[in-house]
């Protein structure tokens, strides 16, 4: 009687150890940026970004320009020109000064909303590629690894490798 129920609880006990390790979850981890970077679409935004980029600054170190000129200008002038003059030249490079400003803020609006438009698609498309992978090889979380990104020990399966195949990169 006492070696059945010995038996009985090691068996108890060997179902309940088999059941916690197959309900212990399997974790991945992949650096998402690195991920990103190396996607062509990724590279294409960038490349749009940094093109509309140059054009804002283009368009506000011309107008720049051209607001030094009026300085080097009304500077010259200052002395040969009425009081009155110069109060109204001094409004208008001021008011020429504040657009500056605007366009500037404007531009950088411009991009922060470009870019977000941009990378959306692109970013969609690797997080369904990192689920698709993590599902076909039974993982049930992916962490990002990124470097700074909080996780501390990557021991587990990376799958960046996985996921730029499944994405033909």
């Amino acid at each position: 009687m006492k070696h059945l129920r010995k038996i009985a609880v090691a068996l108890v006990l060997f179902v309940a150890a088999t059941s916690f390790v197959n309900a212990q979850s399997k974790v991945a981890h992949i650096d998402v940026t690195q991920l990103l970077s190396a996607m062509p679409e990724m590279k294409a935004a960038e490349a749009e970004l940094k093109k509309l980029s140059e054009t804002y600054n283009a368009d506000i170190e011309s107008s720049m320009t051209e607001l030094q000129n009026k300085y080097t200008q009304y500077g010259n002038e200052s002395a040969t020109v009425s009081k009155e003059e110069n109060e109204k030249r001094a409004l208008e490079l001021q008011g020429v000064q504040k657009n500056i400003g605007e366009a500037q803020q404007q531009a950088q609006r411009d991009l922060q909303q470009k870019q977000a438009e941009l990378f959306a698609p692109i970013s969609e498309k690797a997080k369904a590629a990192i689920e698709k992978v993590a599902a076909a090889q039974g993982f049930d979380y992916v962490v990002d690894s990124q470097v700074g990104g909080g996780l501390i020990v990557a021991k587990g399966k990376d799958l960046l490798a996985d996921v730029k195949k499944e994405l033909g990169i």
